[in-house]
């Protein structure tokens, strides 16, 4: 069968998944999460015209010309707390003690901040040491948003400010995508569980932790972490076992065509139906996606680096999908540090890092890459995609790199 190209096995991917209903669940549940449903403010941000400063509420008229010999010398009329309501409407030479946060008085049209300004030793008057224009160190109502105002589409990630927006308008709840239920099952005769003692032979299970904390910066709740033999009895009683009880079963190990790579064959056996098997990708040729019942499976290298790259560009798109989102990354033109050779017919990911030059595009310093290498990963920021339909790459060709961080993500189907 030949290997689908990359973008098409992306797309194909996706067909293996549909995202899930949405949920309504408090707000610190849903960080992390996507909206929705789109959310509008419920009242106006600030709720009303208050003081940025500790100070001193006044008339900006009456404090035209004063400085500090000749001071603008007001009676304190009253005092204003946060959270509290004023009790006098200033009057011509009058002044309200203010703190931040507390509403405006009638009658006043400016602060003045408390290092400014000072009251006399009696306490009924305050010298005023500057001149202020109206507004000065107030927010006014609704100045931030007003209610009715669009603050968030669907989509919209959330996270900490998000949340925090959220609760100024007073929610308690909110829409969204729920996480999808994952499970991670490594295969191999040759694993060893960490913490056990292992031989020169012998791998230690990465892949595990690998894999689970893809998928949890990807947005799932990893429920499962499962290990087998390369043995297709056992192979077929944990697949069997795991995928009613999750959204999404990854698997790593036994992908490719070796006597003991079994997890195709039995996943086949077994009557799923294949999206994507083999992609013209490397490292992560292997890689396929198939549906089990319910399940959407993914089928990843077992060599960590391959595990990688198939995962970001095959597994992460499905969660996504799950919760209701495409994630589109930024890309930039740099120029390759050094020359590299390839198979013509596939695409090559090297992970990358990007070294600036001033009046020139960046730089793409390649990290050393292999399927089994994992560290190269470790600072990465984006990948070097050497495209299909060349072989040999010099030093200085210009690529695209597509970068890690700051994607953004547009809902698959906009909701009301």
């Amino acid at each position: 069968m030949p290997l689908m190209p990359l973008s098409s096995a992306r797309q194909a991917a996706l067909d293996a998944i549909v995202p899930a209903a949405p949920e309504r669940v408090p707000l610190l549940d849903a960080q992390g999460r996507f909206l929705a449903t789109r959310v509008a403010a419920s009242r106006d941000l600030p709720g009303c015209d208050n003081s940025a400063m500790d100070g001193w509420a006044v008339r900006a008229e009456e404090t035209r010309g004063a400085n500090r010999d000749r001071p603008a010398r007001l009676r304190i009329v009253d005092t204003v707390f946060a959270g509290a309501l004023p009790t006098t409407h200033l009057q011509p030479g009058e002044a309200a003690r203010i703190f931040t946060g507390a509403p405006l008085p009638p009658g006043a049209d400016a602060v003045v901040r408390q290092e400014a300004a000072r009251a006399t030793e009696d306490g009924a008057c305050v010298d005023v040491f500057i001149t202020v224009s109206p507004g000065n160190d107030i927010r006014r109502a609704g100045e931030e948003v007003l209610a009715g105002a669009p603050l968030f589409d669907v989509g919209q990630r959330v996270g900490a400010a998000v949340l925090g927006v959220l609760a100024s308008m007073g929610a308690m709840d909110v829409c969204v995508r729920p996480a999808p239920r994952v499970a991670v099952l490594a295969t191999g005769d040759e694993l060893v569980p960490p913490g056990t003692p292992a031989l020169p032979h012998q791998v230690y299970e990465s892949n595990l932790i690998l894999v689970a904390a893809l998928a949890r910066e990807a947005g799932a709740e990893v429920r499962q972490l499962a290990r087998a033999r390369d043995d297709e009895d056992a192979l077929r009683e944990a697949l069997t076992r795991l995928a009613p009880q999750v959204d999404v079963l990854i698997t790593t190990g036994g992908a490719s065509v070796g006597d003991r790579d079994y997890v195709k064959r039995v996943l086949a056996a077994m009557g799923a139906r294949f999206f994507v098997d083999g992609v013209a990708l490397k490292p992560g040729k292997p890689v396929a996606v198939a549906r089990l019942g319910d399940t959407a499976v993914v089928v990843l290298p077992g060599n960590p680096g391959a595990a990688t790259v198939a995962f970001d560009q095959l597994a992460r798109p499905l969660l996504l999908k799950h919760q209701g989102v495409l994630e589109t990354r930024r890309r930039v033109r740099a120029h390759l540090s050094e020359a590299r050779h390839k198979q013509a017919g596939l695409t090559y990911l090297i992970t990358t890092t990007l070294e600036a030059r001033e009046g020139h595009p960046p730089r793409a310093l390649l990290r050393p890459q292999g399927a089994g290498q994992i560290l190269q990963n470790v600072h990465g920021e984006g990948w070097a995609i050497l495209p299909p339909g060349r072989a040999d790459f010099a030093a200085g060709d210009a690529v695209e790199v597509e970068l890690f961080d700051r994607p953004v993500y547009t809902p698959v189907e906009p909701l009301a």
